[in-house]
């Protein structure tokens, strides 16, 4: 016997083996279908008998093995099936004489057999004959497993008879020997008068006796012939079938105590004790784990060593081994089986059958020891197959007692044997699905998830290891699209383990598999079912931070309460409101204060840090939002090696109302596109991400007719300054002309214009500004790309009678004030200081280098857009408001020079003034976007 069964388990010994085999040409599906009829007839109740008949059934079966059937009757094929298919009369003889030719290759041992015909018809199907069932066709065969019930009835008739003319044997001392296929030639020329002889033969007589036993249900009888036997085998040193006795005792015993099975699937098997005595129930009072191993009257053996009765032989409670020595006596058999050679098969499958009892015991460390046994049994020149198979069986074992790691490492030598250099095809789908069964045992998930909620679990080494010979056989598979995946997964989870030449190499195969099946975020299915998620590459570049941006000042929008009106205070008037603070208080940590405007370019920044020893080019970055409408648009980076943090500022344009979320971002890296969520990211800091999308505002382009002064105001946040220069006398009058040009999308609506005076030392006189508003409002509404021009008169009159606060503030500045009488204000000479005059300078020149410009005023522009909403109703009222400043100068400041102005005079947009320099400008300089 050289293929060992690795299926078997303990109570497989009380079994009757059944081949079912087909005849001819049958269909293979139709074949197996018939075949799991008849297989679910598994356990059969005897008539007349509280017995039950336990069958096994296999539909592929070595001749050679069944030649052991003498040394363990459950090895022996009693029963034959065939199954073939019959289209006509013609077809009948031959397809009969195959049948009695598949006999004759299990004829020395069959107790029965039957030939299922499909597809005859006519008188042959008419006939009636216990041997053949005809049916008409596969799915018209009502009656199958009633066929296979009787057929099963007959084996236990003929088992019977032969267990019953074994044991009442009466044929004086010549008892045959019984011997296993490699001991038949060791035994020529032997003594066969000897006592030691005839010893040996009693004891195979009485261990094959109680292998006939425990098949017929007579449980209680199995194992007083097996103590029996075990006695008269170890009197002569008979050590094969010493352990092969000691091996049904223990299966005897195990049949007893664990009636569910070893097997790992519930058999619903009973105890078969004779007459119904003994129950399982009470088995723990009745089997004591210390029992002797056998307790026999010498009296109740006869010249040849067999009773006809053994019933009130021995006490039942002292027969069977409890369940430690059932392990014991395992070790023991093993042991004896180890001495032979030929025996490696027997001693492996005992082995198979301790671990499966063991772990129903739960004692892992125990049956890690008959496994370790079970590599090193040495079973001569496997086939390739059988490695693999040997492989998966250890693998499964080493998973059923827990050894989790030592079943993946089993796993992995399987899939290694199916790709072996011998093989001149190898089986690298088979490799492949052997390497994904190994990934639990060595704590690895396909799933990235996995890897994000905590530290890292098990051997980076061997993990990377065995996901590279996954992208090895995915590639040798034919599928780039599973090699770019495990190559993706790869380089994110096991980023931390890489070095640097390994990080170089890997996204070099990456970018070369790539170049040909490009990797995304689509879930990938393989043909057993299984499902591997995408790998987002979050680490490439890594995110630390993520905040978004307020709109330019230009663009950010603001409630008013009216038009022109100062803001009211939107504070609650209660100190503490414990509802808000608790009910809305995750709400407040996402949601952002500020808002985003409708059609206008919003921005997310984001710290972004190179974990790589290479530049690292991300070909394309871009937002990722759901709440609204959003047109993100795509950005390229290039991160220098091992550096950072760097700010990325992404865009995008809201192209509709509402509340806008900022998922997360998605990029392009090494040829795979990634869709990276901030909810997947727990380490990466956030003041929200949710904010207010309102709709589309005014854009109002303002330009005035006059020079942009030297000393602008300091706009508030809600506000834009555009500050223009006029020097006048005192009582002279010019116009302003203001243009407001509607550069955005909205029709304006409404224009109203005000004036403040800004404090000064001087006294006006009256009103210094007026305008004619009738013919610019007669211009409204203001379509898109339309202007209206306003025109400011601007007339100053000052009282400088406070002369004196006018020297103070002055002197404050630096500035002297010499030789002219206070009451002629527009005639006073501003100089510096003589400590600050340089030497040699004239002093009776007029130095005008040096003026004070005075602050007179400011004039608000302010424009409305009126939203409406679907029902017609105003949904919103929003502003646009610009102020122009003036600042009256006594006397032209520019002796000898030229007028300094950047583009059109009297424009600027809405930036800040940079002290000692120009004033920085967005875009067309001379162009101020409003608020609203």
């Amino acid at each position: 016997m050289s293929v060992p069964d690795y299926m078997q388990c303990a109570e497989d010994h009380q079994t009757v083996l059944v081949v079912v085999q087909p005849v001819g040409i049958v269909p293979e599906d139709q074949f197996f279908r018939i075949y799991k009829r008849i297989a679910s007839v598994a356990q059969v109740s005897i008539r007349d008998s509280q017995r039950n008949l336990y069958i096994r059934y296999r539909h592929h079966y070595l001749p050679e093995n069944n030649e052991w059937g003498d040394f363990q009757t459950h090895r022996k094929v009693v029963g034959l099936i065939s199954v073939t298919t019959c289209g006509s009369a013609k077809e009948w003889p031959q397809t009969l004489d195959r049948f009695h030719s598949q006999k004759e290759v299990f004829g020395a041992t069959l107790y029965d057999s039957r030939l299922l015909v499909f597809g005859l018809q006519g008188e042959i199907a008419e006939q009636q004959r216990t041997d053949v069932a005809f049916y008409s066709s596969y799915e018209d065969c009502p009656n199958v497993e009633k066929r296979v019930e009787d057929f099963v009835e007959s084996i236990f008739i003929v088992l019977e008879s032969k267990r019953l003319d074994r044991a009442t044997d009466k044929s004086g001392d010549k008892i045959p020997l019984l011997c296993v296929p490699f001991e038949k030639k060791d035994f020529v020329g032997l003594d066969t008068d000897s006592r030691h002889y005839k010893k040996r033969c009693q004891g195979r007589m009485r261990k094959h006796v109680g292998d006939l036993c425990l098949q017929a249900g007579m449980l209680q009888d199995a194992l007083v012939h097996y103590h029996m036997a075990v006695e008269l085998l170890r009197s002569v040193n008979d050590f094969l079938w010493l352990g092969a006795a000691l091996e049904g005792l223990c299966s005897a015993s195990v049949i007893f105590h664990y009636p569910g099975g070893t097997a790992g699937k519930a058999s619903g098997r009973k105890p078969s004790l004779a007459q119904g005595q003994g129950q399982a129930a009470d088995a723990g009072k009745r089997h004591r784990p210390g029992a002797q191993e056998v307790l026999i009257d010498p009296g109740a053996l006869t010249a040849n060593g067999i009773s006809a009765d053994t019933s009130s032989e021995i006490g039942r409670a002292k027969n069977c081994l409890g369940p430690e020595d059932i392990i014991e006596k395992y070790k023991e058999a093993i042991s004896y089986y180890g001495k032979y050679k030929n025996a490696g098969v027997i001693e492996l499958e005992a082995c198979v059958k301790a671990v499966r009892v063991l772990a129903i015991q739960k004692r892992a460390m125990e049956a890690s020891e008959f496994l370790q046994n079970a590599v090193y049994i040495n079973l001569g020149q496997l086939s390739e197959e059988e490695k693999i198979q040997r492989y998966s069986i250890l693998s499964e074992l080493y998973h059923l007692i827990g050894f989790h790691r030592k079943s993946a490492f089993f796993k992995r030598v399987a899939a290694m044997q199916c790709v072996a250099p011998t093989i001149p095809e190898p089986g690298w789908r088979a490799c492949y699905k052997l390497l994904l069964e190994t990934l639990p045992g060595y704590s690895l998930s396909l799933d990235p998830k996995d890897f994000s909620k905590g530290s890292h679990r098990g051997w980076a080494a061997v993990q990377m290891r065995l996901l590279h010979e996954l992208v090895y056989a995915s590639r040798r598979m034919g599928n780039p699209g599973l090699s770019v995946r495990h190559l993706s997964f790869l380089l994110q989870t096991m980023l931390d383990f890489l070095s640097d030449q390994e990080k170089k190499e890997v996204t070099q195969s990456l970018e070369n598999y790539t170049s040909k099946c490009p990797g995304g975020m689509e879930v990938l299915t393989l043909p057993d079912g299984l499902k591997l998620p995408p790998v987002a590459f979050s680490k490439l570049p890594i995110i630390r931070s993520v905040k978004l941006l307020d709109l330019p000042v230009s663009l950010r929008p603001h409630k008013q309460k009216g038009l022109l009106e100062n803001n009211m205070s939107t504070k609650s008037p209660f100190i503490y409101s414990p509802i808000i603070m608790h009910t809305r208080g995750e709400e407040r940590n996402k949601k952002i204060e500020f808002q985003w405007v409708q059609g206008e370019v919003c921005e997310v920044q984001l710290m972004v840090y190179n974990p790589m020893p290479f530049e690292l080019r991300v070909e394309h970055m871009g937002l990722l939002t759901s709440g609204v409408e959003f047109e993100a648009l795509p950005a390229a980076l290039s991160l220098p090696a091992e550096s950072g943090l760097y700010p990325v500022t992404l865009v995008g344009v809201p192209r509709t109302a509402g509340n806008i979320t900022v998922n997360g971002y998605h990029t392009s890296v090494f040829g795979v596109t990634s869709d990276c969520l901030l909810e997947g990211l727990p380490s990466v800091l956030t003041s929200g991400c949710v904010v207010e999308v309102i709709p589309s505002l005014p854009r109002l382009q303002l330009s005035t007719s006059l020079p942009r002064s030297a000393h602008p105001l300091q706009p508030s946040k809600e506000e834009l300054s555009s500050s223009v220069s006029v020097q006048l006398f005192n009582g002279e009058t010019q116009h302003l002309t203001i243009t407001l040009e509607n550069i955005g999308s909205e029709d304006l609506e409404t224009l109203e214009v005000a004036s403040k005076t800004c404090n000064t030392k001087e006294k006006l006189f009256g009103e210094f500004l007026s305008w004619d508003l009738d013919e610019a409002v007669s211009q409204l509404p203001l379509k898109p790309g339309q202007s209206v021009t306003l025109t400011v008169n601007i007339k100053v009159r000052l009282d400088f009678s406070g002369g004196e606060n006018l020297l103070q503030d002055l002197n404050d500045d630096g500035i002297s004030v010499t030789g002219l009488p206070i009451s002629s204000p527009l005639r006073q000479v501003l100089k510096p200081r003589a400590e600050t005059k340089p030497l040699g300078s004239e002093s009776s020149k007029t130095d005008y280098n040096h003026v004070k410009p005075i602050m007179l005023g400011v004039i608000r522009v302010g424009v409305t857009v009126c939203l409406k909403s679907r029902g017609g109703a105003e949904d919103r009222r929003t502003e646009r408001q610009t102020d122009c400043s003036f600042s009256h100068v006594e006397k032209k400041a520019h002796r000898g020079g030229r007028r300094h102005t950047e583009g059109d005079e009297g424009t600027q947009r809405g930036t800040k003034a940079h002290r000692g320099g120009r004033r920085h400008t967005e875009g067309d300089e001379g162009t101020q976007r409003g608020t609203g």
